[in-house]
């Protein structure tokens, strides 16, 4: 990999199911040799798809904590206990552990891990399965600048990547971990409303998919807010203010404001053992 924080270093995937396949296949195409990339995976016959897949070495999880400079965590929150216990004999203070596992602080692994061991917390979505991905970046009290880096430097290969104070991460995973579920849920309810309409299901589909990414593509690269954009379709007493005042009146602001509070509510109760 061209990017000098994590040129030479091995890194580890300790779970690879999507979201850690996806992150693994972005390193390997920004650049990161295989040799450098260790797997684990519980099943011999997941083992034996990624190394044939992406020419990596399957270890254990011990193997892992041992060779690798960078270990990223990405198993489920709930299988995240038993992994610790497992590696953290093994965990020397001077590898970076990454966690990817929503609502964990990085003080929980700081208390099971050596002394010093540098910790980031990173909260990554689903489109990094299409390198479109949104990661939010925190780092533990013994997490430097060089950590720092060399996390974001790993979750760029498959997006975009954005440090906050780990006290803002419930809302970012409210935002936008969860947050691709929001749109998805919103084109269901307008393909519907398509149908609804007299459209055929394809119809409606490419027409709000389409919409969708051309929206999106003007918010990311237009650099205007998203109420001038609004008001530059809000043509006076034409079809889509009209359509406005109904979402207004069903109060759907409202009804989002309160989703993304709970999100963040939950968010903060995974972090407190809740289930």
């Amino acid at each position: 990999m061209s990017d000098t924080t994590t040129a030479g270093q091995k890194i580890a995937f300790l779970g690879t199911g999507k979201i850690g396949e996806a992150l693994l296949s972005g390193l390997l195409r920004a650049g990161t040799s295989p040799a450098d990339v260790l797997v684990t995976a519980r099943r011999a016959e997941r083992a034996t798809e990624l190394a044939d897949r992406h020419g990596v070495t399957v270890v254990t999880n011990a193997e892992a904590a041992k060779l690798a400079d960078t270990l990223i965590l990405a198993v489920k929150p709930q299988d995240m206990g038993t992994l610790l216990d497992e590696l953290a004999e093994h965990v020397a203070a001077d590898k970076l552990v990454v966690s990817a596992a929503a609502g964990i602080p990085t003080s929980w692994f700081e208390e099971r891990l050596a002394p010093g061991t540098p910790v980031v917390r990173v909260m990554p979505n689903t489109p990094v399965l299409v390198d479109e991905g949104m990661s939010v970046i925190s780092g533990g009290s013994h997490a430097a600048e060089a950590h720092l880096l060399r996390a974001e430097a790993i979750f760029r290969s498959v997006g975009k990547a954005l440090r906050v104070p780990e006290s803002q991460q419930d809302a970012a995973t409210a935002l936008s971990g969860s947050g691709p579920a929001y749109f998805y849920f919103l084109v269901e309810a307008m393909i519907d409303a398509g149908i609804l309409l007299g459209l055929p299901r394809q119809v409606a589909h490419e027409l709000i998919v389409q919409s969708a990414i051309g929206a999106s593509v003007m918010l990311r690269d237009s650099g205007e807010h998203p109420v001038k954009l609004r008001e530059a379709v809000t043509s006076p007493a034409g079809t889509t203010i009209a359509a406005i005042r109904e979402l207004e009146n069903h109060g759907v602001r409202a009804a989002m404001l309160g989703a993304l509070e709970a999100a963040r509510d939950r968010s903060r109760e995974l972090a407190g053992g809740g289930k």
